[in-house]
């Protein structure tokens, strides 16, 4: 089946025609989404969108960027609203030291309250790294030592020393439509570098629209284009792709029923 790991439906972008978007996504073969938080302010629109559709599950974070907006962050508040029964992971959140939005300072501590919630809830951990290669694989190191959470690094475009740390973690990894981008050699050296057994596929939309669509509003239908291009770099057929991208996301989103 196909399954997009990571879509924002809550985003404005879809705010116009969310049930056309979802309509397109299920015409394309698209069996799964998780829809993910970004900020608390938006977790019960969230939560809402996944209740009203049995093929929609979602996340609780809150993301770096937002981070300023909830500095004091406790790993209760997200524990709480990962009770839910369709919660299925924790974040998106991590570290963004490229556009700097957060306080670095606020940054670490709000994604370290989001791991203390991923430990005592068992959930995954959905986690954003951009421009924070060393830190990141500082923190992730240091509080797996301190009792371990599974995780996801999204979106992989980080370096291969982050990678390589990552993985040494057990970390699992996304594939998204940047894969497919003219110039995104590095992020094509990163996808052949992850664990065969630990890679799965997301649009990340609206954004990160795959080729040909880039530059315009992205899709979960869109999927698989990015699934085909993960095939191509690994050398899989397209079925072992779907295969492998499937058995990833079910051992992690574990919350989530197979069909």
């Amino acid at each position: 089946m196909l399954i997009d790991s990571h879509v924002n439906l809550s985003a404005p972008q879809f705010e116009a025609d969310l049930s056309e978007v979802i309509d397109r996504a299920r015409a394309a073969g698209v069996a799964l989404m998780v829809t993910i938080c970004d900020k608390l302010a938006s977790a019960a629109r969230v939560q809402a969108i996944a209740e009203a559709h049995d093929d929609i599950w979602h996340t609780v974070g809150v993301h770096p960027h937002e981070a300023k907006e909830d500095p004091q962050l406790e790993p209760e508040r997200l524990a709480e609203l990962a009770a839910h029964r369709k919660a299925v992971g924790i974040g998106e959140t991590g570290l963004d030291f490229h556009y700097d939005l957060s306080p670095r300072p606020v940054q670490v501590r709000v994604f370290r309250a989001h791991i203390e919630a991923a430990r005592r809830t068992g959930l995954p951990l959905v986690v954003h790294s951009r421009a924070a290669d060393e830190t990141m694989a500082d923190i992730l190191e240091e509080e797996q030592g301190r009792g371990g959470f599974r995780f996801l690094m999204h979106c992989y475009t980080s370096g291969p020393e982050l990678l390589r740390r990552a993985a040494a973690l057990g970390a699992w990894f996304s594939v998204s439509g940047i894969a497919t981008f003219k110039n995104a050699d590095d992020v094509r050296d990163a996808v052949i570098a992850m664990p065969e057994d630990r890679i799965m596929v997301e649009t990340d939309c609206p954004y990160l629209a795959p080729a040909p669509h880039r530059g315009r509003r992205n899709e979960p239908a869109y999927i698989g284009l990015v699934l085909a291009k993960l095939a191509e770099i690994r050398g899989w057929s397209l079925a072992e792709a779907e295969a492998r991208t499937e058995r990833a996301f079910f051992n992690l989103f574990d919350r989530i029923p197979q069909p």
